[in-house]
């Protein structure tokens, strides 16, 4: 029996871990800056050493290497086709990611096959494989709520139509696919960094969540938030917020219920494109749990089709914190 390498790039870390075919780990994980702004030599060297040292540590032989990107990728050209926190700089001008070869000289450097994929995707891939999906589910929609909001769909072949293989991840026509952070859900709502407005991201995002707090705050309500930052509104996080909740503190539980019935909507749009049967819900914020769940699930029933929502299970993910290694390592292995 063999293993693979799966790989999780960051724009702070990579992490590596081998991983056998049942999502267990088989070795260390390491872990290294990705210098992710030095130029792609550097972040290269970066992801051949953690490699190496994963393969290294590895109690059975790796036979290849999945690989987690945050952007655009290509996987059957090699390339990364965007990815904007990756690159280097000229003076004070960044120069991103677009159409970097990534693939081939990983390969030349490791002597192993590389597969890359989309972080979100594959982030699904992981879920619907090892977590929530446990590999048999009909559909699985993912999100991921961080410094903004991810997603991916994973079909099984009876989802699909025609002489199909699966799982299958959604990519959609140009590979760019998919992009649920970017579900509308308010025409006139707020902007977000990819330039509309009103899309799921701008409402339940990591910074969109910390301005709902602190605008409250700031208009009066009395709030453990507050006692929980000495004061200090700049040093609010979702972690905060949760610690809030837990000690029953109305402004955190209504930020959080706010939150989930955007979320919420979102989701029901999901279960009416997709039909899921699964929808699971990761990134670190999600570990908020019901405080955004419950709400979610609310708002969700009243924008799905009954017959659709009736199907879905919508819940927390169960790999939140290996989503990236696990989904690296799964597309390395189907």
């Amino acid at each position: 029996m063999k293993c693979v390498i799966g790989v999780d790039l960051g724009g702070t870390n990579v992490r590596a871990q081998a991983i056998d075919r049942e999502g267990k780990a088989v070795g260390p994980r390491c872990e290294l800056p990705s210098r992710a702004q030095e130029g792609t030599e550097v972040i290269l060297d970066a992801l051949t050493t953690v490699i190496r040292q994963a393969a290294s540590g590895a109690s059975i032989e790796p036979e290849a290497v999945g690989l987690a990107i945050p952007g655009f990728v290509d996987d059957a050209a090699g390339m990364v086709r965007w990815a904007p926190n990756f690159g280097h700089k000229e003076g004070d001008v960044f120069h991103y990611w677009k159409d970097v070869p990534i693939g081939q000289p990983l390969r030349q450097r490791l002597n192993l096959p590389v597969h890359m994929g989309n972080d979100a995707n594959l982030a699904a891939l992981g879920e619907y494989m090892f977590g929530s999906g446990k590999g048999t589910a009909k559909c699985l929609v993912m999100i991921t709520i961080g410094t903004g909001i991810g997603g991916g769909i994973v079909m099984a072949p009876t989802s699909l139509q025609g002489d199909v293989r699966g799982p299958v991840v959604l990519l959609g026509g140009n590979l760019g696919a998919a992009e649920l952070g970017h579900i509308l859900v308010n025409l006139n709502g707020p902007d977000c960094n990819a330039g509309s407005y009103g899309a799921l991201e701008a409402f339940c995002q990591r910074d969109a969540i910390i301005t709902r707090a602190r605008h409250k705050i700031q208009r009066g309500r009395p709030s453990t938030i507050y006692d929980l930052v000495e004061g200090d509104l700049t040093r609010i996080t979702p972690r905060i917020i949760f610690e809030a909740c837990e000690k029953g503190d109305e402004v955190a539980l209504e930020v959080y219920e706010e939150i989930g019935t955007f979320l919420g909507a979102g989701l029901g749009t999901c279960i009416n494109i997709f039909a899921p049967d699964v929808i699971a819900i990761g990134g670190q914020i999600a570990k908020a749990g019901e405080y955004i769940l419950g709400a979610a699930r609310k708002s969700a029933r009243n924008v799905a089709i009954p017959a659709l929502f009736e199907f879905a299970t919508i819940g927390l993910a169960e790999q939140l914190d290996d989503a990236g290694i696990l989904g690296a390592a799964a597309l390395a292995m189907i």
